[in-house]
């Protein structure tokens, strides 16, 4: 029976992932605390409206598709204090809150660090500095899409892919809220209709083009993987494809539900 192997979110959007032995899923069928911060370039638009629901495209500030080095970084968000620590290999880089002080030191340390980096040109481009660290740490607004959605792919697809390259490929590169065991490679790709893991019932929509976010890895930020062409070349995709989004379709539990590692996946 396919099981939940991994779950994670990503409080501060491009960066590191928090894992978590269970996931809220919210009515709008975003994971409770997920990008609910976000380093915005100077003359980006805070995010935009659809249907009553917010999304924030990645090209508006600091992501791991044109910012690879923030994989170096380990960033912990303490939900609770509403406080940010940062630190590089080991060493504290940063720690603050949101208040207006917090926010200026945690946006000037990112900016120092980036500035140290091979990722230093694309950070000194027009209008993307000075760097605004926005959200309320609590409202998960800065997803790609306007749809309340979960990411989910496979081990054996990872498995897969690693195998092609060759090289061990980490889920962590796939950034994926959901990460189950027990089926074969891409097969997460063939769902169709709801997929109920644990109490949550969600139903499936399309599979999840990647981007060069992949190609870092995620301890080191350099892009040591070629994973886009190898997913289209060795796999005959039309377009890098790996794992795919689930939207809310709610059963058991009204309004959202609890999705805890162990839980078993029922999708056909």
């Amino acid at each position: 029976m396919p099981r939940v192997v991994a779950l994670t979110r990503y409080p501060i959007k491009g960066f590191t992932p928090e894992p978590l032995e269970s996931i809220h899923v919210q009515p709008d069928g975003r994971v409770a605390g997920d990008r609910v911060l976000a380093f915005r370039f100077a003359d980006a638009a805070e995010p935009e409206r659809r249907d009553g629901l917010d999304y924030w495209s990645k090209a508006k500030g600091l992501a791991l598709q044109d910012f690879p080095a923030l994989a170096a970084l380990r960033t912990s968000y303490d939900h609770a204090s509403a406080r940010i620590r940062v630190e590089l290999d080991g060493a504290l880089l940063v720690e603050a809150g949101l208040d207006d002080t917090g926010r200026d030191q945690l946006v000037q340390a990112i900016t120092d660090f980036v500035l140290t980096t091979p990722d230093a040109r694309r950070l000194q481009r027009p209008g993307r500095l000075p760097l605004v660290l926005v959200g309320d740490g609590e409202t998960s607004r800065f997803q790609d899409r306007p749809e309340g959605y979960l990411s989910v792919h496979s081990r054996a697809s990872v498995a897969a892919l690693g195998e092609a390259l060759p090289l061990r490929i980490d889920d962590r590169r796939f950034r994926s809220n959901i990460v189950i065991d027990g089926v074969a490679a891409w097969d997460e790709l063939d769902w169709t209709g709801d997929v109920r893991i644990g109490e949550v019932t969600l139903r499936t929509s399309g599979p999840i083009v990647r981007c060069l976010a992949t190609h870092a890895n995620p301890d080191t930020g350099e892009r040591d993987a070629k994973v886009l062409t190898t997913l289209t070349r060795a796999f005959d995709q039309q377009e890098p494809t790996l794992g795919r989004l689930l939207l809310p379709g709610w059963s058991t539990t009204e309004g959202g539900g609890v999705i805890r590692i162990g839980d078993e996946v029922h999708a056909h």
